[in-house]
Parts: structure tokens; sequence; C-alpha cells
């Protein structure tokens, strides 16, 4: 872990790697998407033999395997999914907006129709640990934005099924289709349809590296929401934190994988040297400790700063996927926060709670985006159309200044198309 003191000077790039291409599997990548688009189904299983170590002869999840696997789950751990369910649909419900219409009563009408895309595709990755978080927070905005239908893609186990969890979550959050296979060939499927893999409109959800890469390389076949890099956190403090506190929030990222970023901001020397001796501490008892020792080793840091105000300042540079605020009043600290993805107030609201249970999206920008980039929404599966309507009488009154402008940029067409109507009365 570095222990940075006194740095105001930092950049985005020096913490949170920027998305670049992952050059090193693009040409992978590259192949096993040409295969898919040319081999389908036949593909898609011969990948799953390959890196899943399982011999399917079916892709599609049946609705027997689903109400089995609900079955299967305990009965506290759908009672906690649908209760997070809930809150997920609170929250974004508000997102749900409609069109509008200008109508003026001089023979134009303008408007604009927001209408959901016609099929949806969601990665939800397996591999080290199963994520029925994600699939609730992927999949209920798309219902809610009135997506026609929403596909799951995730990689089978070792014995050819899903894990029970999944499939619950799937069926809480009202996922229409959901097929065994992984890995950037189930981004290819999505992206250009196989026999059992219908082509989508829109790919979301996290992944690996070539699941991002992926990603990266089907955009523009497909929609896809984000490419996303190893999870962060970023958390501000005043010098009243509990450092056990600071410590298992730290961690709480760290523990994702190898390459997560775990960065403390600080306005207390003392502190830092608490939370740091902290983090070993803790670091001994965790499950994942081999996990998230190499992430605190490689990308962990504590800054420690004069001010909330310079933290603020560093923060916003940094533009992180999470950001906790664990001072006295976090809500007067807000209005200076411009670029994060989610943020979390206070010393009781951990980014966990976010996770799994709070209502706001996990599915965030990383790496520095959120300077540009939104978390996911309803607006992910929706588009805009615009229209407009004139009577002759409008027309009329626009023709001549529609030609003028034409001909100053040299289109001549476009100005005898705006005059003709009145030529030929």
């Amino acid at each position: 872990m570095i222990k940075i003191y006194g740095q105001t000077e930092i950049k985005s790039g020096q913490v949170f790697e920027r998305n670049a291409p992952m050059t090193n599997v693009s040409a992978a990548v590259a192949d096993i998407i040409n295969n898919v688009k040319a081999n389908g189904d036949k593909a898609l299983l011969e990948y799953t033999k390959k890196f899943d170590g399982v011999m399917l002869s079916a892709l599609a999840v049946t609705e027997d395997e689903i109400n089995e696997a609900f079955i299967q789950t305990e009965p506290e751990f759908i009672r906690i999914l649908e209760k997070a369910a809930a809150n997920i649909r609170r929250f974004h419900e508000k997102q749900v907006r409609s069109g509008y219409m200008i109508s003026e009563g001089d023979g134009i009408v303008m408007g604009q129709r927001v209408i959901p895309v016609d099929r949806a595709g969601i990665y939800v990755p397996g591999g080290t640990a199963a994520y029925p978080s994600t699939v609730l927070m992927d999949a209920i905005p798309a219902k809610l934005a009135g997506v026609g239908e929403i596909v799951m893609v995730t990689p089978p186990k070792k014995d050819g099924k899903i894990p029970a969890p999944i499939l619950a979550a799937a069926k809480i959050a009202g996922v229409d289709k959901i097929i065994k296979v992984g890995g950037a060939q189930a981004i290819a499927a999505l992206a250009y349809g196989t026999e059992s893999v219908p082509k989508v409109d829109k790919i979301v959800g996290p992944g690996n590296a070539y699941v991002a890469e992926a990603k990266r390389q089907v955009y523009g076949q497909v929609s896809i929401d984000m490419i996303a890099g190893p999870s962060e956190i970023l958390i501000i403090s005043d010098d009243k934190s509990d450092p056990r506190v600071l410590a298992a929030d730290m961690l709480s990222q760290a523990e994702h994988d190898r390459s997560a970023s775990a960065v403390l901001i600080i306005t207390s020397d003392a502190l830092a040297e608490n939370v740091a001796a902290e983090l070993e501490d803790q670091l001994c008892r965790l499950e994942r400790q081999e996990i998230a020792r190499a992430s605190v080793d490689n990308n962990g840091k504590i800054i420690v700063v004069d001010s909330l105000d310079e933290a603020v300042s560093i923060s916003n540079e940094l533009a992180p996927e999470h950001l906790e605020l664990c001072v006295e009043d976090p809500f007067a600290i807000l209005p200076q926060i411009r670029h994060a993805g989610s943020v979390f107030m206070g010393r009781y609201c951990p980014e966990p709670l976010g996770d799994y249970m709070a209502g706001p999206n996990h599915t965030l920008p990383t790496s520095g985006t959120a300077k540009f980039s939104s978390p996911l929404s309803v607006d992910d599966f929706v588009k805009t159309m615009q229209y407009s309507y004139f009577t002759a009488g409008a027309l009329s009154a626009y023709k001549d200044d529609v030609a003028y402008f034409a001909k100053k940029e040299g289109l001549t067409a476009h100005a005898k198309s705006a005059v003709i109507r009145d030529e030929i009365k």
C-alpha cells in the first residue's frame, strides 16, 4: 500500500487506469467473435467445453430449471432478493420519462417519442463468484423501460447448471430468456445472434478483460453500456472516523480482484496510520485474503491532505466509481462533488449497501470515466425519436428561409425541395 502525504496534483491515470484497448487479448477476442458469427451455436458449445469444462446438449435454460432453482434457493435469500428488487424498482421508476409534443396553432407540430429497445442482452459474470445482484441491477431498469425481451447470458458451472441464486434473481427481475454461455463468445452471440441466442440491440453488464474487449469490438453492431474496468472505491474522511470502519470499507472493494483499487483521502496523519495498521489486521482474517492483499499492495493508497476542500478537489480529478463521504456533514460537501459514479453519504452508508440493497444502480463508470458517463439507468434501454409536421401554410412561411440557408451550404437540391410544393400549385 502506498501512503502519499501532502500530494495535491494527482491525476486519474495515476490511480485509476483508463480503459485502454486490451491489446494482449484483442486478437483472441476477434477470433472468437468471427467464429461465433460463422458457426453460431456450434462455436458456443465448443467454447463452453473448452473454457468452462462442460459439454452441453442445449444452451437455453428451461422453465423447469428456473423453477427448480427457485425452490432450491433458501426462503430467506428469496425474501432478501425480493426486498432488494423492490428498492431498485422504487429508485429507477423515477427515471422513466415520456415524450413531448409542441403545437402552438401555427400549423406546426413537433415532438419527441421515447421508445424502448426491442431486445436487451445482460451479461452476468461467473468464475470466482456468482452475482445475483447484477441480475437485479441490470434487468429491472430494462423491464421498467419497457424492453420487449431481456436475454441473459452467464457461464454454467461444471455440472452444466447456472447457480440457483442467479436463476432466482432472474425470475424475480423478469428476465425472458437465459443462455448458458459466458466470455467473449457470449457477447458475440448477443451481438450477431445464433440459433439459440437472439440478436439484441444493447448489451449491458460487467465482465473480465475478454468480455470488456468483446463489448468494445461489437460496439456499432449493437449498443453497449460501458467498458467497465476493475472495481474502485475512494473514501473521503475527516479526523473523526473509526479506523476499523475505514479499513473495512476499503477492503470491501479490494476483495473483488487483484486489480481493484481502494483509496482513502483523509485529513489526519494519526488516523491514516491507524487505518494502515487496521488494514493489515483485517486482511489476515479475510476469506479472499490473497486477492485483497494483491489489490491493497499494488493499488491501495492513503492520501493525507490539509482540508476536506483539498480532498474534494482530488476526488473530482479522479472521478471514482464509488465515493464514500465519511464526514460529519456529507450534504454540505455533496454540491462540490462533480465527478463520481455513486456517492455514499455519511458514516453509516457503506458501499456494499449500494451493491445490494439501497436501490441506486451498482453498474457504474470506472477508471475516471465518471467525468463523462453515468450509472446504468432506465435511459440506457430507451432511445428517442423526433418528429415534425407542417401544414402547407406553415411550410410557405419557412420555404424561402430554408432555400436561402441551403444555397449558402451549396446544396441546391435541398433548396429545390423546400420551394417546389409552392411552384407546382
